[in-house]
């Protein structure tokens, strides 16, 4: 048996904290995700063979196939991709790109990233489960044929390109399109209640009418008093009405259980609506979670494998968080045996992960806070929280309804007090939860007194939009798409331009509308909710071996083939024969089907007419003004243009006057890639910037400021001034040019010539190594290698070193001596950095040259900085100096990424106070 072990995992960030865990004896790679799929350019799924698909090695995964062939040799091989069917699928990819055979014991799962998970799960591999590969390879040919068919048919019906289909996004852009279709259709229903304050026995209270006669003022939908003259007609009855008595109070305990604990979907709609967060965001800062964190005891997943539909807990994990609950909340927190939850399924193959969990109870977010990102810590303290919470006690409600009666009319009050938190300690109210209201003690047969009445009127509501929460909560009940689906498919949707977002809202684009009103109209079995729904239900029935995947392809791709064949196809005008989508370097086009005999082709978006907009041309006083499509967008101009030439842009106005010009307003654009700039509506003016203006002026030049990034900060837009916060635009204009000229040479086929500046040699770098004083440990890896990163594991080896540790020194040592070079060179040509910065166009005010700071100058800022604790050891203790940061690292017990990262944060902070501190000195 072969010493050394390679494990496979798909992330990189997994790889190095499993490394750390298993230390000697195995090394750890990632695939980075998937290495195979189907080509990009073609079908790649043959028809006459049962639907088999042809896979191929990805452009961009060539590189780490190649790597994890080297690693291979002479080691054994064991698999530990994700734990679900695409990761079983990924593993069987790298099983037989490795040469391996699938059914013999190689696959692991992590079902949490902890040492002991992972030192047992290394001794307990098992062969690859086909089932499961069947059925991902099922969706993946299935997806591929119905997109690379129907995303084609979408793109020459509506003439633009990039749109796509798909047999989860359309649906769920069709539920997006529907809704918005209720609430605008929807018609308001007014309705009236009325609330009345009474008094018995001294007390005080408040009840809503409930009742007159045997009618109930509200029944679902159905209202009783729907306009002020029925109200103001049954406020007067019951003013008249001089004896009202309480007629019955009832008392009863009313108890909440805990929610089960998180799995994927409900994850993401508590992420969503705690924490306004996207699913997808959601999503990515959970796989940080689970793929591990450095702590104190080493690194460590903290949470499970967060994409599941179960919410099994295992009994080590029962029995750790029933003893971590009456330590630290007391007995009657605990119930007497453990809650459990029952699944939306049955019991499968997938039932084998988890649900969504701490990998350790004790580890509170309090406790790993500053070891974590502030987004880290709010998703991992939801899902602690959700967690212990599932396996406590009820909460306790004491609820009293009291009904006030007088003739027929029947006014009801209903209070609610929380008598026992139980679970709600932990885990908290939920959003829209009932507020607590306290009634007064009252005696049931006693008169009452109507003191005053209040009626108030009202109007339904539309059904809300869907938000990230509620969309998947949707997509999850009607059982389409699985758990690692739901985040992407919001993704492609918002990509695609088929919806956009209004704070947490999801509204449907018009072209959204356009897309989805055309396949329920040409594909409806696309878009059937059951049919899509049946689908997953038939994957399952692959994962569980029921049925063979090409049978299960068949059922669905069949009816869809029907309708493809039903859509009327372009013809050639030309010779007659069907026009398909292609794609060339420049893009998508439509060309005939009869190529090479007939090469006739046309642009895939049709050029759009001018439209009149009713106004005379204020230039010429002779045209009429029109509304011309630019690559930009919209702009208004003269129909007599070339011989009249003016112009003005059609874009909403920020409502502030041009800094530059004073003749036209600053107004919004979007740029062709959908981003916002702000440019002068005055075509003879340049003014152009990529923030918003704010009304605030510059101090200095008077020109309007910008608020800058996501912080808001306040810069002035006047690329002369010295507070100018924006983007070089001569640099811009200069590097356009140049790609501009470039395409021009590629379009005529000719070479780009590239520079004849030769890198710098080996014998170019060495003379630098002392003149820079690098590390010794980085200046002996780059003198044994001589710059050659292949002779890196040679040397790693002579100086007894791990590879990954060398190949960093080696990486560090050669780009300090490439930028001296750099900076030499450009020295001896008399181009230093400030005279190159001014032919980029970056020159800005000259400066006089001040000295860089010393530690003397920086320590003595340490107290006013607001530099932590930590971030304040450190500095002290390496003086300044990063590379005494290892050793600081190590007398501390810290990491050293960790260690470093708090070296930086302090000298950031110091330097900038030094700096504050030196421009009040001269009166800046």
């Amino acid at each position: 048996m072969p010493d050394s072990t390679l494990i496979v995992v798909e992330s990189p960030a997994k790889a190095k904290s499993i490394q750390k865990m298993l230390g000697a004896g195995y090394e750890v790679r990632a695939s980075k995700g998937h290495v195979a799929d189907l080509p990009e350019r073609e079908l790649g799924v043959n028809l006459e063979a049962d639907f088999a698909p042809q896979y191929e090695v990805k452009k961009d995964k060539q590189p780490v196939v190649d790597d994890l062939k080297k690693a291979a040799r002479g080691k054994r091989v064991l698999i530990a991709t994700d734990p679900d069917r695409e990761g079983e699928a990924i593993g069987w990819h790298v099983a037989r790109l490795l040469g391996l055979n699938p059914q013999n014991p190689l696959r692991v799962e992590f079902h949490e990233i902890t040492p002991k998970v992972v030192r047992a799960a290394v001794q307990q591999p098992r062969p690859i489960d086909q089932s499961l590969v069947d059925a991902q390879q099922a969706r993946r040919v299935l997806d591929r044929l119905v997109g690379y068919q129907l995303s084609p048919v979408l793109s020459m019906e509506f003439r633009r390109r990039a749109l796509s289909a798909g047999r989860v996004q359309s649906v769920a852009l069709r539920l997006l399109v529907e809704r918005e279709q209720e609430i605008e259709v929807f018609v308001p229903q007014e309705y009236w209640t009325l609330e009345g304050q009474f008094e018995s026995e001294g007390q005080k209270f408040k009840a809503m009418l409930y009742s007159v006669g045997q009618e109930r003022v509200q029944s679902g939908e159905k209202f009783l008093i729907t306009n002020e003259s029925q109200a103001r007609a049954v406020a007067q009855q019951a003013r008249a009405i001089k004896n009202y008595q309480i007629s019955s109070i009832e008392r009863r305990e009313r108890r909440r259980n805990a929610s089960p604990p998180f799995i994927t979907s409900t994850l993401q709609q508590a992420a969503s609506s705690r924490l306004g967060w996207t699913a997808s965001r959601t999503m990515r800062v959970a796989q940080k979670l689970y793929e591990g964190v450095d702590l104190p005891e080493g690194t460590v997943g903290l949470i499970t494998y967060m994409r599941t539909d179960s919410t099994r807990v295992s009994e080590e994990a029962l029995t750790e968080v029933r003893q971590f609950i009456p330590s630290h909340f007391g007995p009657g927190y605990l119930p007497d045996k453990p809650n459990t939850y029952a699944g939306k399924k049955a019991v499968t193959t997938q039932d084998a992960h988890e649900a969504i969990r701490p990998t350790s109870v004790t580890r509170t977010p309090d406790s790993v806070r500053k070891h974590l990102e502030d987004e880290e810590f709010k998703l991992y303290q939801l899902i602690w929280q959700r967690f212990v919470a599932s396996q406590m006690t009820p909460a306790i409600f004491d609820q009293t309804t009291v009904n006030v009666t007088g003739n027929e009319l029947v006014f009801r009050a209903v209070g609610s007090v929380l008598k026992f938190d139980g679970f709600l300690r932990v885990y908290g109210r939920e959003e829209g939860d009932d507020a607590e209201n306290l009634l007064p003690p009252l005696r049931e047969n006693a008169a009452a007194s109507l003191l005053d009445l209040k009626p108030e009127q009202h109007f339904t509501e539309p059904p809300p939009r869907y938000t990230d929460a509620s969309l998947v909560k949707v997509l999850e009940e009607m059982g389409i798409g699985r758990p690692s689906t739901y985040a992407p498919t919001i993704d492609t949707l918002e990509r695609r331009g088929y919806l956009e977002r209004s704070g947490k809202s999801l509204k449907p684009t018009p072209l959204g509308r356009e897309v989805t009103g055309y396949l329920v109209q040409s594909f409806p079995d696309v878009v059937a909710y059951d049919f899509t729904a049946q689908l997953e239900t038939r994957l399952d029935d692959i994962e569980a071996g029921k049925a063979p995947w090409p049978k299960v392809v068949r059922e669905f791709y069949e009816p869809f083939l029907k309708d493809y064949h039903k859509v009327p196809k372009k013809l050639c005008p030309k010779c007659g024969r069907p026009l398909e989508l292609r794609v060339s370097r420049f893009g998508q086009f439509l060309g005939c089907t009869g190529y090479p005999d007939c090469k006739y082709t046309e642009r895939l978006e049709l050029k759009k007419e001018p439209e009149l907009i009713g106004e005379a041309c204020p230039a010429c006083h002779v045209g009429q003004l029109v509304r011309r499509h630019g690559r930009y967008g919209t702009f208004i101009s003269c129909n007599r243009y070339p011989e009249c030439k003016y112009t003005r842009d059609e874009a909403p106005s920020t409502g502030i006057e041009c800094p530059k010009c004073h003749a036209g307003e600053v107004v919004q654009k979007t740029s062709k890639r959908g981003k916002p700039y702000y440019r002068c509506s005055n075509q003879s003016c340049d003014f152009l910037v990529f923030d918003p203006l704010v009304a605030e002026k510059c101090p200095i030049c008077g020109w309007n400021e910008m608020a800058k990034g996501r912080s808001g900060k306040r810069v002035c837009s006047n690329p002369s001034c010295e507070r100018y916060g924006g983007p070089d635009l001569q640099a811009l204009n200069e590097r356009r040019a140049e790609r501009e000229t470039r395409g021009k040479l590629r379009a005529r086929g000719k070479r780009v010539a590239k520079s004849t500046e030769q890198p710098a040699s080996w014998a170019d770098l060495e003379p630098l190594i002392a003149q820079l004083g690098l590390p010794p440990d980085q200046a002996e890896v780059a003198r044994r290698t001589q710059g050659q990163q292949k002779a890196v594991t040679a040397v790693a080896k002579e100086l007894n070193l791990p590879e990954e540790a060398a190949l960093k020194l080696f990486r560090q040592a050669m780009f300090k001596l490439r930028m001296e070079y750099g900076k030499s060179k450009a020295d001896r040509k008399g181009e230093g950095p400030k005279v190159k910065a001014r032919a980029r166009g970056k020159a800005k005010k000259t400066k006089p040259s001040q000295p860089s700071a010393t530690w003397a100058d920086l320590e003595r800022f340490i107290g006013q900085a607001g530099l932590t604790a930590e971030q304040s050891d450190i500095v002290r203790r390496s003086k300044g100096q990063q590379k005494a940061v290892a050793e600081v690292a190590k007398a501390l017990g810290k990491s050293e990424d960790k260690a470093l990262k708090l070296f930086r944060q302090g000298m950031f902070k110091l330097r900038m106070e030094y700096g504050k501190a030196r421009k009040e000195a001269v009166g800046a």
